[in-house]
């Protein structure tokens, strides 16, 4: 076993020639590799499938010998420093490494299929590629230094990927906004990192960790400086899973392929910044301050993002906003203790929410067949709705990972989530009515976002001049976008509307009122119809799209089996989770027992609770997002919008103040805009005028004062020595005549 641990050194490098031979070809043999594009998706998934197999392997014999391995060689060494890399194999690498690979290769055979059409193909899978040596060498970083190092890759990656399409303006400056947010986070880990090191000595987890906690113990450093370097480590982790007060940048990132959606920004890189606290935690738990504050940004950040998402239009921010609360229900575990129970939702989560973006993508792809490429339609549920014919299998696949993120037991997320929500009574009352409350709210905008995908009909109708109709087709966005480009060429468009008629570019304002469809469906009548231009409607996607989706649901359904203790039933088998055998030697450092079997009857009380929390949430949604259709088909109202009156209007008016906070992310980015953004510009301006006209001000004074001196002294100087005497001498003369009238003054 020792002889194959040492061949886990290798684990980060497997799939780092993928992006070497990508670039190189593209620097010596453009052509031919563009030709060949599509032959590099193979060596992808193939070495990350590898990476893969021997992850599980060693997944397997830790649970089986409950070991940590660790392989250490020296940099360099000084006097002063002693610089070590290597690899460390525990239960939360292995953990990280499988979910990173199943995850990675799901996404990359999706990308094939998705990224086909994309002209920087290559690009792209040379990024993927590269971010997943990153995350890979990241899990298994040996010591602080090294984290840092692949933290930084891992950053570089995301931030390259977010702006893929570089040449939208809303792509690169939301990879610009992910940029500058996570280095406020990594700067606090740098010092973090330093500051720990300034105190023990030491970069290796378990050195540092026993001569951190020696320190504390005997009261040998100084706690407000040891809370401050613990607080500058949760910073590092704060920004990169998008924690309150810098979770801003997450759902602006959605500006990327869907795929780096799925894979950096649901399942693995947000989860760096919960491995960064999990492998720190033994330094975490000793000082009780640095908990109760990573609970309570977590507990904030699990309601903001639940509050956040319900008011939301693009497909893509809604799972956003969703990740960023459950990735507040990982950190709030942590910081509660539950050190298992944050491992397992990260698990289960990965999952169904990675599946939920490929379903996303696949939603995506779909209404592009209608809108072409346009953002602000294929990814606006507003437009959509109804595509429960057109793509049923997707609708199933999403609807699944909808139900596991609910809480719907059996699927994953309901055993981890459960769990917290019990661990959570037992750290505060008052935190677990938040994560309950939460919990009922997740249930709410995520049927939300099915409801508005999925039911109703498309009933927008093309017509040609013959009166034929063609297919269905949203022309222009809500918020007075312009139309497709396919209607360039139509000479009149004209849209009825509740007796109104606009042009193609309207710029009216549709008008929200309390949800988003209380808005009317409207027909689109074509006067004059290019025989050649064809509409189709929305349809399923390929094999090789639905493939990855299924086994994410095979995992989404069974995955959740992993932390079920069977035997429990039996009080006197006192058998382990497959889990909690991972987790042994993890647990033993932090000097928890697993061992308690679990009553099952409490049990199945908190389940009943938790799982009724989440039907409310789901009635709720479908009271008053299921669409109701009245005479006039083009119409689609609410049950709750049928009566009138002053208690509704009342209603309405506190519903819109909701909305709009939500629908403004709760006005943080103009708050940062305005108390940074403006901040620093007037800073900089203050600045400017300073230096230009203070400092730069002096100098040119000094200068042109020697200026004009220098000509004066040109046209005193006329070459004779008898005039530079004279001169000489009357200064002598002024000189002495000061002097003895100071001496007489005296």
């Amino acid at each position: 076993m020792e002889h194959t641990y040492q061949y886990s050194q290798i684990i980060p490098f497997v799939t780092l020639p993928v992006p070497m031979l990508i670039g190189v070809g593209l620097l010596l043999f453009p052509a031919s590799t563009k030709k060949l594009r599509r032959v590099w998706a193979f060596p992808s998934v193939l070495l990350l499938g590898i990476v893969m197999i021997f992850s599980i392997y060693l997944s397997i014999k830790q649970i089986n010998s409950s070991s940590i391995y660790q392989y250490v060689w020296s940099w360099t060494i000084n006097n002063d420093l002693s610089l070590e890399f290597g690899h460390l194999i525990d239960p939360l690498t292995s953990i990280l490494s499988i979910l990173i690979t199943t995850v990675g290769i799901m996404v990359l055979i999706y990308s094939d299929n998705y990224m086909f059409h994309d002209q920087s193909y290559l690009r792209f899978f040379a990024y993927m590629s590269f971010f997943n040596t990153s995350m890979l060498g990241l899990v298994t970083s040996y010591n602080l230094v090294q984290i840092y190092f692949f933290w930084e890759l891992v950053g570089m990656c995301s931030y390259l990927l977010i702006g893929f399409w570089f040449t939208r303006p809303s792509a690169s400056n939301a990879c610009q906004k992910a940029f500058v947010t996570n280095r406020v986070g990594d700067f606090g880990l740098l010092l973090g990192i330093l500051g720990l090191y300034w105190i023990t000595g030491s970069f290796e987890f378990r050195d540092l960790f026993e001569i951190f906690n020696y320190l504390i113990y005997n009261n040998e450093v100084n706690f407000l400086f040891v809370t401050l370097c613990a607080f500058l480590l949760f910073s590092g982790a704060i920004a990169k899973s998008a924690q309150f007060p810098l979770h801003v940048w997450l759902p602006d990132a959605m500006e990327g392929p869907t795929p780096i959606s799925a894979l950096i920004h649901a399942a693995t890189m947000v989860a760096a910044g919960i491995f960064l606290v999990a492998r720190l935690i033994p330094l975490f738990v000793v000082i009780p301050y640095i908990m109760n504050l990573i609970a309570l940004i977590a507990i904030i950040t699990v309601l903001l993002g639940a509050a956040l998402a319900f008011a939301q239009k693009d497909i893509k921010r809604s799972l956003a906003y969703s990740t960023i609360s459950q990735l507040g229900y990982m950190m709030l575990a942590l910081g509660m203790g539950s050190y298992r129970a944050a491992l397992f939702h990260l698990i289960t989560h990965a999952y169904s929410k990675a599946l939920l973006f490929l379903g996303s993508g696949s939603i995506i792809h779909s209404m592009e067949a209608i809108v072409g490429y346009s953002p602000d339609k294929s990814q606006n549920m507003v437009l959509m709705g109804g595509l429960t014919k057109y793509v049923p299998i997707t609708k199933i696949f999403f609807l699944l990972g909808i139900l596991s993120l609910c809480g719907i037991p059996p699927l994953a997320c309901f055993w981890s989530k459960d769990e917290i929500l019990n661990d959570s009574w037992l750290y505060s009352p008052i935190f677990a009515i938040i994560a309950c409350s939460t919990a009922g709210l997740t249930a709410f905008y995520m049927f939300r976002v099915y409801l508005l995908t999925f039911e109703g009909h498309f009933n927008v109708h093309f017509k040609n001049y013959s009166g034929k109709k063609n297919g269905s087709f949203y022309s222009i966005s809500l918020w007075g976008k312009e139309g497709s480009k396919i209607f360039k060429k139509l000479p009149l468009l004209t849209i009825h509307n509740n007796n109104e008629r606009a042009s193609l570019f309207w710029k009216k304002k549709y008008q929200i009122d309390g949800n988003v469809r209380n808005l009317t469906r409207s027909f689109i009548t074509i006067n004059h119809f290019d025989t050649k231009s064809f509409f189709s409607y929305p349809h399923e996607s390929n094999n090789t799209i639905l493939f990855p989706m299924l086994v994410l649901v095979l995992f989404t359904l069974f995955i959740g089996a992993i932390g079920i203790p069977f035997n429990h039933f039996n009080p006197e088998v006192k058998d382990l989770d497959i889990l909690s055998k991972l987790l042994i030697p993890s647990l033993t450092l932090l000097h928890k027992n697993e061992n308690n079997y679990i009553i099952w009857y409490e049990f199945v009380k908190n389940a009943i609770f938790s799982v009724s929390i989440a039907y409310f949430g789901i009635l709720i949604a479908s009271s008053l997002y299921k669409p109701v259709y009245s005479s006039s088909h083009n119409l689609i109202v609410f049950n709750s919008l049928a009566k009138k009156g002053p208690n509704r209007i009342f209603w309405d008016k506190i519903i819109n103040v909701i909305y709009d906070w939500s629908y403004n992310r709760g006005y943080m980015d103009a708050f940062y805009a305005i108390s940074l953004t403006e901040v620093i510009r007037r800073l900089t301006e203050l600045t400017h005028f300073f230096d230009r006209r203070i400092i730069d001000g002096i100098a040119n004074v000094v200068g042109i004062t020697s200026f004009f001196v220098g000509e004066g002294i040109k046209y005193v100087g006329g070459g004779r020595i008898s005039s530079y005497l004279l001169l000489y001498l009357f200064y002598v003369f002024i000189f002495l005549f000061i002097f003895i009238s100071f001496l007489f003054y005296k």
